[in-house]
C-alpha cells in the first residue's frame, strides 16, 4: 500500500451517503480524497471541507458519470492534479420504483446508463495508472441479493445492472490480478444512508435478521478493509453488508 499522504482515492457519488461516509473514513485515514458528483454540489462542498479538515487534499469535481468521455476527462484530471489514483469506490447507483410493464424505454436505458456502464468506463479509465504502479483497488457496490438473480417487478433495470456489476467485479478481479490490483464488490441490503425514507427503514427491521437497520459506518468498515492490506488475497469477491435479510 502507498504511505499514508501519497494515498489517493476517487469516488463516484461521494457527496451523499455511502460514498460521503467512506470519503470521510479514508481522509481520517490519510488519504487524498477526489469525489464526482452530478447534481449535489452543495453536500460535495461540504464534503470536501470536511475531507480538508483531516489535513488531506479534497477535490470535489462535477461528472455525468453515464459519459464515457467525461468519466475519462474526471480520472486524467485527478491523475493530473495528484499523480494517481490507487482506490476507486464506484457508489454512484440511482434507481427508480416502477412495474416493469409500466417502465419507459428511457427510464429502462437510465438504469443501466448510471448503475451499470459508469462502473466499465471508470475502471477501464483508472487500470492503466494501477498496473503501470503495481498496485490498486477498486470496491463497486452491487446490491444484497444480486447474486441470486430472483424476479424483481418494480426495480427489473436497476436490479439486471446491479447482477451485471457482479460479473464485471469478477471478470476484472480475474484480469487485473496479475499486476497487484484487487477488485471486489460491497453488496448493501438496507443502510440508512439518507436515500430511504425512516418509515420504510423501521417497517424493514422485523425482516432483518440482526434485527436492526445497518448504517453507513458498516459500510465504511468494509471499505477499509478492502483497501488494505490484510485484504490483500481477497480478490472477486462479494460482501453482503446486510444483517442476514436477503441471503
Amino acid at each position: 500500500m502507498p504511505e499514508r499522504g501519497q494515498r489517493v482515492a476517487l469516488i463516484t457519488g461521494g457527496a451523499r451517503g455511502i460514498g460521503r461516509a467512506i470519503g470521510l473514513a479514508l481522509a481520517q485515514d490519510g488519504w487524498s480524497v477526489a469525489l464526482c458528483y452530478r447534481t449535489s454540489e452543495a453536500e460535495a462542498r461540504q464534503t470536501v471541507e470536511a475531507v480538508r479538515s483531516q489535513g488531506v487534499q479534497g477535490l470535489a469535481t462535477p461528472c455525468d458519470v453515464s459519459d464515457p468521455e467525461a468519466v475519462e476527462a474526471l480520472v486524467r484530471q485527478v491523475e493530473g492534479q495528484w499523480g494517481r489514483i490507487d482506490a476507486l469506490f464506484n457508489c454512484a447507483g440511482p434507481y427508480h420504483r416502477v412495474s416493469l410493464l409500466e417502465e419507459t424505454v428511457a427510464g429502462w436505458h437510465e438504469m443501466f446508463d448510471n448503475n451499470l456502464h459508469p462502473v466499465f468506463y471508470t475502471c477501464r479509465a483508472v487500470a492503466p495508472g494501477m498496473r503501470e504502479r503495481g498496485w490498486g483497488r477498486i470496491v463497486n457496490f452491487s446490491m444484497v441479493n444480486a447474486d441470486q438473480t430472483v424476479a424483481q417487478p418494480n426495480i427489473t433495470a436497476h436490479y439486471i445492472a446491479k447482477v451485471g456489476i457482479l460479473v464485471l467485479t469478477r471478470t476484472l478481479a480475474r484480469l487485473l490480478a496479475p499486476h497487484g490490483i484487487t477488485v471486489n464488490a460491497i453488496s448493501p441490503g438496507f443502510i440508512d444512508s439518507g436515500s430511504a425514507p425512516p418509515e420504510e427503514l423501521k417497517r424493514m427491521e422485523r425482516q432483518i435478521p440482526a434485527g436492526y437497520v445497518g448504517s453507513t459506518d458498516d459500510a465504511v468498515a468494509a471499505a477499509r478493509y478492502l483497501v488494505s492490506d490484510e485484504a490483500r488475497y481477497v480478490n472477486g469477491s462479494n460482501i453482503h453488508l446486510s444483517g442476514g435479510w436477503g441471503v
